[in-house]
């Protein structure tokens, strides 16, 4: 198992540039980058168009961190860069280029220029990992930009682990953490000893009233935790009443056993700590999807859903390399509106199989170098 110990790198000026398309998504990726950067001892300045989202996701902010406005100036005497990070395909505005090559010109040293391309575990991932991509218009023209996939294999840039993650995981307390969260809105009684705890955070899948349905009738109660945004809203548009028409079972009594309750926004340190609390973990889009791998609990993705249905092929790349069951692959199947069928019931056995899967592909994860460690490596080496 790799990176208990981060190899040791001189301090650097890194800028990543984050141009938000989904604040959960972009700027969360992003954030957690800055902050493992400035854990190694390097000096980041986050330029994004929209830093609404760090109020709730890192509102104590984080020491060697700037956030700046996308297309302000540099500060007087402020110092140049040592690394470029385009975050997902976004450019650097030219007024800030131009002025850092006029900077690189006088210190004799051009910063490494990232292009951090989404994550996916598609064949051409391999393939375009650290490939060059030389400049060939504009003030930085001659200039050398490099690919950097991240990836679920050796041959890719890995995916984000912090150094202390481990043991940050092994040292918290699921069942203090359970008994810490406030009744359900809609329960009658505390939470039973033997529920299943399912946290959401979804987009609007077309299962999912089938998926309320399916909790309200099992015979394990289900704390469902719906995070917010889109998920509540998905959640509380369906609404009880109308999950039981589609189980076909009217509700009476205790016959539901479903309670839900709809969380605050929260720092992406209580989101992990959700992630790691919960027995089956809902997640979509990149960043929740690696921390939901990293808790190694069983998982459901929801893929960012594209007009021309590009995510299936991606969605199915994924469950290669997850070597997932097939109960997993028709639940995924189902959940992602890629089929038209009935979705596959959450039993105890499935989710042992679920289980099992998840924690053999993130035995494999930890085997492979993180993706700071590989970053600042390749970095280090192309100057």
């Amino acid at each position: 198992m790799q990176n208990h110990h981060a190899p040791f790198f001189p301090a650097q000026q890194w800028d990543i540039f984050c141009r938000v398309i989904d604040n959960f998504g972009d700027m969360g990726v992003c954030w957690r980058l800055a902050c493992a950067l400035a854990a190694r001892g390097q000096q980041v300045r986050l330029w994004t168009d929209d830093a609404s989202a760090l109020a709730w996701m890192a509102p104590q902010g984080c020491t060697g961190v700037q956030v700046r406005a996308w297309g302000s100036a540099f500060l007087p005497d402020e110092r140049p860069s040592d690394v470029w990070v385009e975050a997902f395909g976004c450019e650097i505005a030219p007024d800030f280029i131009a002025t850092s090559v006029s900077q690189s010109s006088a210190r004799g040293q051009k910063p490494s220029w990232i292009n951090l391309e989404y994550l996916s575990a598609e064949r051409y991932v391999e393939r375009c990992h650290a490939l060059p991509s030389p400049v060939q218009q504009g003030p930085a023209a001659g200039w050398t930009k490099w690919f950097f996939y991240p990836g679920f294999t050796p041959a890719t840039g890995g995916l984000l682990r912090e150094s202390d993650l481990l043991q940050r995981q092994a040292d918290f307390d699921v069942a203090a953490w359970r008994s810490a969260q406030p009744r359900a809105a809609d329960a009658t009684s505390t939470t039973p000893p033997n529920a299943r705890w399912v946290s959401l955070f979804c987009y609007e899948p077309v299962a999912l009233p089938a998926l309320l349905a399916q909790c309200a009738q099992a015979t394990t109660a289900t704390r469902l935790l719906v995070t917010p945004g889109r998920a509540t809203a998905a959640t509380q548009a369906i609404g009880h009443e109308k999950s039981n028409q589609i189980a076909n079972q009217p509700l009476s009594g205790n016959t539901n056993l479903l309670s839900i309750s709809y969380l605050p926004a929260v720092t992406q340190a209580e989101f992990d700590e959700m992630l790691w609390a919960c027995d089956v973990n809902f997640v979509r889009g990149e960043d929740s999807l690696v921390r939901a791998l990293w808790a190694g609990k069983p998982l459901v993705w929801q893929i960012y859903p594209q007009t021309d249905n590009a995510h299936h092929a991606k969605l199915q790349a994924f469950l290669d390399w997850l070597q997932a069951p097939v109960s997993l692959r028709q639940f995924h199947a189902v959940w992602n509106g890629l089929i038209d069928a009935p979705l596959p019931e959450l039993s105890a056995a499935t989710l042992q199989e679920w289980s099992d899967c998840i924690g053999a592909a993130r035995a494999r994860l930890l085997t492979q170098s993180d993706l700071l460690s590989q970053l600042m490596g390749f970095c280090s080496r192309e100057r």
